[in-house]
């Protein structure tokens, strides 16, 4: 099935609205269309028996994700995952940007200096920083994690290093549909929490809510 497909089928769905979550859903927030035609921010294909396409949803963070059976080539599920920012995240007080990215090979994504402006443009930084972060797709969190360690693995002395000398940890935040009150949480397993054992890896969580509730269901 191709990208132009797969939109088809989900505009359809959207249209027709057969399964009663469909509805559900669309009555309390909207896809994101540019050009009248629905934005797909990424079609996750690991799986061999399902695939699943991530799509903005209009003026909130989380994401319609839309799970489609790879043998029936039929939408069997709509539901939303959070917007997931996993990264590694190295401060300090006394030394600067350029030595701590002098520490590790692995590419930053952003890095910052002890007294740069922060972009509230309000307040300066009080400390020297560097995030990496190798995955910015739409992704389940557990599959992020395993993705920044495999990243983080690559340069483990670098890692390390960081670690020891600027207090570097994995961050996690979440923007999540608080759509009945019931977010869940996040899981991780004893493969990857063994993995971040060895590289001396604390975890941190930041959770956020946000959208509208669900609307009193009218149907079975």
């Amino acid at each position: 099935m191709t990208d132009e497909q797969l939109a088809v089928l989900i505009e359809k769905e959207f249209e027709e609205k057969t399964l009663g979550v469909t509805e559900q859903y669309l009555e309390i927030h909207a896809p994101v269309y540019i050009s009248n035609k629905l934005k797909i921010d990424r079609i996750d294909c690991e799986s061999h028996e399902c695939m699943v396409a991530y799509l903005p949803v209009q003026d909130e963070r989380f994401y319609f994700a839309v799970y489609i059976d790879t043998v029936s080539g039929k939408i069997i599920n709509i539901g939303t995952e959070p917007y997931h920012r996993v990264y590694f995240f190295a401060t300090s007080a006394t030394l600067t940007e350029t030595e701590l990215k002098a520490s590790t090979t692995l590419s930053v994504y952003e890095s910052w200096n002890k007294g740069h402006l922060r972009k509230n443009g309000r307040a300066v930084y009080k400390y020297s920083g560097l995030r990496i972060l190798p995955n910015t797709e739409p992704d389940e969190f557990e599959d992020k994690l395993g993705k920044l360690l495999s990243y983080l693995e690559t340069d483990k002395k670098g890692v390390t290093e960081l670690v020891e000398k600027a207090e570097g940890y994995i961050q996690v935040a979440m923007d999540i549909h608080n759509g009945n009150g019931m977010i869940g949480g996040p899981d991780i397993s004893r493969e990857n929490i063994a993995r971040m054992a060895k590289l001396g890896l604390s975890i941190n969580f930041d959770l956020y809510v946000g959208g509208e509730p669900f609307k009193e269901a009218t149907y079975d």
